[in-house]
C-alpha cells in the first residue's frame, strides 16, 4: 500500500505495483477485490513485458497469464479463438471439453494441434462425464469458462413436443448445474492459493436471456434460468474468492442463426479484435 497524490491535489491510499517507484507518474486502475469490493490501485504509467506478474496484481485480477483454463465445449465455433487468445495471453494449459469424441467435427485437428491444448472427454449432460473430468483436473482449474449450450429455433407453439426445451435445459441449465455442483466447491477451496489459485468462473449467457426473441423461445428461457443460477453461484464462490461472471452474447454466426439477419458473431471478427488488442489498439 501506499500514498498517491493526484493531479487534482488530493492524495488518496491504494494498492502499489512492485514497479511503481517513489517519485514517479502513475496510472489509476480500480478493480475489484476477492471480497467483491472495489479498490484502487497504482501501476507504472508505461506497460512492461511481465506487467501481469506482480503478485498483487494477480490477487485483483483474473487474467489467464500462467494460468490453467478449461472450456467446457470444444465443439463450440468460438472454441479456436478463444483457445488462441487465451494461449497469446499467457496461459500455461488450456483443457476443452470434448463431447462424443468418436464423431468427427470440422476444427479437432487444429485443436489437437494446438501446444498446451489437452483434449478432454466431458458431456455436460452426463453426470458422471463430469465428476470424472472433476476428479481428474480440479485441482488445476485455476479459470473455467462454461460456453456449453444448445440452441434451437422455435417459439413455443413452432415446436409441437418438449423435446428440444428438455435439450436445451440439460445442457444451458441443468449442464451449469453439474458443473458447479463437481468443479465449484474445489475451485472454491483453492481461491486462496496464491499464485496457483482459481480465481474465475466465466459462463457464456445469451443476451435473449434478458429479452427474449419469440423465434428462440424455448432456448431463451433455458439461458433465463442459467443467468438465475449463476447469481446463487457467484454468492456460493465468493467466500473462496472467486469471481463468478456472465458473458452476455448475441447469435453466434452457426448453423441455427442462419435466418437471422447480421449482426451475428463471426469467428473472423473475433480474430480481428485479438489482432487490434494485440496491436496495442
Amino acid at each position: 500500500m501506499g500514498m498517491v497524490r493526484l493531479d487534482a491535489g488530493v492524495s488518496i491510499l491504494c494498492h502499489l505495483h512492485g514497479d511503481c517507484a517513489t517519485g514517479t507518474r502513475v496510472r489509476l486502475i480500480s478493480r475489484l477485490d476477492r471480497a467483491g469490493q472495489g479498490v484502487i490501485m497504482a501501476r507504472p504509467r508505461e506497460a512492461s513485458e511481465n506487467m501481469e506478474d506482480d503478485p498483487e496484481l494477480r490477487e485483483l485480477s483474473a487474467h489467464p497469464r500462467h494460468r490453467r483454463v478449461l472450456i467446457t465445449d470444444a465443439r463450440a465455433p468460438e472454441a479456436p479463438a478463444l483457445a488462441e487468445a487465451l494461449l497469446a495471453a499467457g496461459a500455461s494449459t488450456v483443457f476443452m471439453g470434448e463431447s462424443e469424441a468418436w464423431r468427427a467435427w470440422p476444427g479437432r485437428d487444429r485443436l489437437a494441434a494446438m501446444e498446451r491444448v489437452h483434449l478432454l472427454p466431458l458431456d455436460v449432460t452426463d453426470t458422471s462425464s463430469v465428476r470424472e473430468l472433476a476428479g481428474e483436473i480440479g485441482g488445476k482449474t485455476d479459470i473455467l469458462i462454461n460456453n456449453a449450450r444448445h440452441i434451437r429455433p422455435g417459439g413455443i407453439f413452432a415446436r409441437g413436443d418438449t423435446v428440444f426445451a428438455r435439450d436445451e435445459m440439460e445442457v444451458s441449465y441443468l449442464g451449469l448445474m453439474r458443473l458447479a455442483q463437481a468443479f465449484g466447491p474445489v475451485m472454491r477451496a483453492r481461491g486462496g492459493d496464491g499464485a496457483s489459485s482459481a480465481v474465475a468462473w466465466v459462463n457464456f449467457v445469451s443476451a435473449n436471456a434478458l429479452a427474449g426473441d419469440p423465434a428462440y423461445g424455448a432456448s431463451s428461457a433455458a439461458h433465463a434460468a442459467a443467468a438465475s443460477a449463476l447469481h446463487a453461484l457467484r454468492a456460493e464462490m465468493r467466500p473462496g474468492g472467486v469471481r463468478v461472471m456472465r458473458l452476455w452474447i448475441g447469435p453466434v454466426d452457426d448453423e441455427w442463426h442462419q435466418e437471422m439477419p447480421p449482426p451475428r458473431w463471426r469467428r473472423d471478427a473475433l480474430l480481428a479484435e485479438r489482432e487490434r488488442l494485440e496491436g496495442g489498439a
